[in-house]
């Protein structure tokens, strides 16, 4: 039986619940962004209780995006960026 480069993972981000057809390589890439996503997005539910789940992940997309922005101008990041655009493509495929 040949095993497959790609397999399913679920992740939860702010409590919602995503499946991912992945990269078996990129596996732990995923999980260390679900646990930076899910303490970023602790962090602003506590800071600003009352907002929406929305609101939460929006302000944590932008933390993490202007960290890349900041790293990309003090070096050469284009396989990170290459890496979270995918992410992100990834995220608005399951999402649509």
């Amino acid at each position: 039986m040949e095993i497959s480069d790609t397999f399913q993972i679920t992740l939860k981000l702010g409590g919602q619940t995503f499946s991912l057809d992945i990269k078996r390589n990129e596996e732990l890439f995923y999980r260390d962004a679900e646990k930076l996503i899910n303490k970023r997005y602790s962090y602003y539910a506590n800071r600003y209780p009352g907002q929406s789940v929305t609101t939460y992940l929006l302000m944590t997309v932008l933390e993490i995006a202007v960290n890349l922005q900041k790293q990309e101008a003090s070096g050469n990041l284009k396989p990170i960026m290459d890496t979270l655009n995918s992410l992100i493509n990834e995220v608005n495929t399951v999402l649509k």
